[in-house]
């Protein structure tokens, strides 16, 4: 896991840049100068840590180079299949793998390749930046054009720290929809024309025109409603496959790799697998001094059940507070997961032993997790009529009665049914509703007509059954904007590389081409996954309810103050 870095106009300040990504790759840094392009790059060593797996790397000829932030699984296949091809290597390295496969196939090499990924490559035969994002976004790119310049990063404050002579102005729809979403959803950022790269993209720049000339998406979410005809038990069968194959193919890294277990179904079936592939596994964990949402408990079972060495550590409530300002320091934009902060201290604790974890992220979105989406569903049976107005007027009750209290249910409840289909999935996500921003609307000049949930909108397909619609949806905006934001930028903080098996290609394709009486079966949410593992893992870890990963509110004085308004206000600086 490193930091990748670069830019069109040769006065920035590249080392600069590489210095600011120092904390995803403190091993080494190095910068090159070509034709048209500066790039850097920051290298956290993970395989092959011989100066001959360095970046920049180029080919022999050095007409093709490469910066390359994340990790291809099963390399060594696909090294094999270019020695055949009568390509030289060397280094042991997989960035080596992805230069070759780019000579060989073109473009088309994405689809030979499967792994987390931000990928730069400059190719002087055609004079062209070519940069991909990874299937499922769980790699950060960030790239600024503006007036016949361009530059790449891994993180915002890449391209801040490397377009110094730039004055970045403020994007106010960006910190509207961070308002809704809690984060500033792709491709937008904090800044006007900054924007992250939307996951199995591709863009190309041409560095003589001085323009994008594609950006396009190389792979699509194919789902089949319908599905081939399996039984649950041949499913059952076949995702313990994938998921242990997926387990082996991550556990590769020549520096320690250990997991994180917070005691929840998908990090327990990581560590079940990966405890069967790795003698004397290590596995870490969060929690809260004398709280009622801690899983430590669970942790605990799993890890006596497969014998691994499991360590915990607790957050308390003066950690959470001295944490709390930090968010600006990691995200580079508002960011209002609060589950940021436990995350940021199991990354750092594991960090202590480990240059490399498993998690179990993306299972909730993978195989159906989420409780909120039973509550829709019910919901979505009983007859609305969605009206603004009356919308308006049932949110401002809700917020100023007591939370939990009769009269705030009901608010509550009819605050769903006046709403449309989207909009009611934003309040079950918690979303602040259009009526409790209108000051902000005003003061950034967001106009009336503005639509809240286009982000949304853009990935709800009405064609797919209700439940997989909600995972759709979720795969493609909750995922990589939130889940998979929030891990990277807090365990690259700490130079530790947070692997996720549960979001290999072949899981994601063969789990969403069930039908949802496999994928739910039982009709239970995580059904298949459930029975998959039903005689692997405890039975109460099994049947126990989803228990996010959060923080007491009493932990940051909320009580029911928004965060994201906390967030601008005392970290920001915005009002």
């Amino acid at each position: 896991m490193c930091g990748i870095v670069g830019g069109t106009n040769k006065a920035w300040d590249i080392e600069s840049a590489v210095f600011s990504l120092r904390h995803r790759g403190p091993d080494s840094q190095k910068t090159v100068s070509n034709q048209d392009l500066v790039m850097g790059f920051a290298r956290l060593a993970i395989i092959d840590l011989s100066h001959d797996a360095d970046q920049p790397m180029s080919t022999d000829d050095k007409k093709i180079w490469i910066v390359f932030n994340g990790e291809v699984y099963a390399y060594k296949e696909l090294r094999k299949d270019l020695i055949s091809l009568g390509y030289r290597f060397r280094s042991q390295s997989d960035t080596e793998v992805i230069l070759h496969a780019y000579e060989e196939w073109g473009d088309d090499f994405v689809q030979h390749i499967d792994g987390m990924f931000a990928i730069a490559i400059h190719d002087l035969r055609t004079r062209q930046l070519k940069i991909f994002r990874d299937r499922a976004g769980i790699k950060p790119l960030y790239y600024y054009h503006y007036n016949g310049q361009f530059a790449f990063a891994s993180e915002l404050k890449g391209i801040e720290a490397l377009c110094r002579d730039v004055a970045f102005e403020y994007d106010y729809t960006g910190l509207y929809d961070y308002l809704t979403y809690y984060y500033i959803p792709d491709p937008k950022t904090l800044y006007k024309n900054v924007f992250k790269l939307p996951p199995a993209h591709q863009l190309t720049y041409d560095l003589v025109a001085n323009k994008i000339i594609k950006l396009n998406r190389y792979w699509e979410l194919r789902v089949d409603p319908v599905g081939k005809s399996w039984t649950v038990d041949e499913a059952s069968e076949q995702l313990r496959e994938f998921i242990k194959e997926s387990v082996r193919d991550q556990l590769v890294a020549d520096v320690p790799v250990g997991c994180f277990l917070s005691g929840g179904m998908d990090s327990s079936v990581i560590v079940a697998e990966a405890s069967e592939l790795k003698a004397d596994l290590e596995t870490f964990s969060i929690g809260f001094d004398n709280d009622e949402i801690t899983e430590t408990k669970y942790a605990r079972e799993v890890a006596q059940k497969f014998s691994v060495n499991h360590h915990i550590r607790i957050l308390s409530q003066s950690s959470a507070d001295d944490l709390f300002k930090s968010i600006k320091q990691w995200y580079d934009e508002p960011f209002a997961d609060i589950s940021a902060l436990p995350t940021f201290l199991v990354s750092k604790f594991a960090r202590e032993k480990m240059k490399v974890v498993l998690t179990g992220d993306g299972g909730d979105e993978v195989f159906g997790g989420y409780s909120r989406f039973h509550r829709f569903n019910m919901i979505n049976k009983i007859p609305h009529f969605p009206n603004e107005t009356l919308r308006n007027m049932f949110t401002n009750l809700k917020l100023n009665v007591r939370p939990f209290s009769i009269l705030h249910k009901f608010a509550y409840g009819m605050e769903l049914l006046t709403a449309d289909e989207i909009s009611c999935y934003g309040v079950l996500m918690d979303a602040m509703t259009p009526f409790e921003k209108i000051q902000y609307a005003k003061d950034w000049g967001i106009p009336k007509d503005y639509d809240t949930y286009w982000y949304f909108r853009k990935y709800y397909r009405k064609d797919l059954p209700l439940l997989t619609r909600l995972q759709y949806l979720d795969f493609h905006t909750y995922l990589p904007s939130d889940i998979l934001t929030k891990v990277d930028r807090v365990s690259m903080a700490v130079s530790l590389e947070a692997r996720v098996p549960l979001l290999s290609r072949k899981i994601i394709e063969f789990v969403f081409s069930l039908p949802e009486d496999i994928r739910y079966c039982d009709n239970r949410l995580k059904g298949l996954i459930k029975k998959a593992y039903q005689e692997k893992l405890p039975h109460s870890i099994i049947e126990r309810a989803k228990m996010g990963f959060g923080v007491p509110d009493r932990y940051l004085n909320r009580r029911s103050e928004r965060i994201q308004k906390k967030i601008l206000r005392e970290v920001f600086k915005v009002t």
